[in-house]
């Protein structure tokens, strides 16, 4: 059953482990992953932090959306997206119709943990990045779960664990959305 899934996108805020439940979910599967940030870098030769700079956000939200319309076109791929890609409706609907979506909603506290020190996050080199932590969950979470097929709290299990109840969901999610033989043939 698990050859036969959709390709994944997760989404879900910065530090909620996209990248790490991603990969570790795409070699159980046997599949590429991509993650949007690192493509967006590998096709520019830039940085997020330097985009961001140059460009702005609505620059990078631009670069974005071609990399997710293009990413999600893609057969049988593990896609980790940036925080903020749900922000714009056509990613959303990119993601939703092209594969399962799962939200790996992790509270404000464990998204501070995991991102305290990485300055490679512009949004967060600000003077309080808690209240923008908090303020991007607020705006945000409606549209994860909007776009989510499945949604996963994170930061309160190993990451290994975390994947095997994922593939778990995935396989429930997939026979719930099975068409029947019967209903194949009208």
């Amino acid at each position: 059953m698990v050859e036969e899934l959709p390709s994944v996108f997760l989404v879900g805020p910065m530090g909620a482990g996209k990248t790490t439940i991603g990969k570790l979910l795409a070699k159980q599967l046997g599949r590429t992953f991509v993650d949007s940030d690192w493509y967006i870098e590998s096709q520019t030769g830039a940085d997020i932090a330097w985009i961001f700079a140059k460009e702005g956000e609505a620059g990078f939200r631009e670069r974005e959306t071609r990399a997710i319309d293009e990413l999600t076109q893609k057969a049988q791929i593990v896609l980790a997206t940036g925080g903020g890609a749900v922000m714009c409706a056509e990613n959303r609907a990119f993601l939703h119709q092209r594969g399962i979506v799962v939200y790996l909603n992790a509270p404000v506290d464990v998204q501070m943990a995991r991102t305290a020190k990485d300055k490679s996050r512009p949004l967060l080199q600000q003077p309080n990045p808690r209240k923008i932590l908090q303020d991007l969950y607020s705006t945000r979470d409606p549209l994860y779960r909007q776009v989510a097929h499945i949604i996963m709290p994170t930061g309160h299990t190993y990451p290994r664990h975390m994947v095997n109840q994922l593939l778990q969901q995935l396989e429930s999610f997939t026979d719930s959305t099975a068409i029947a033989p019967e209903d194949k043939e009208n």
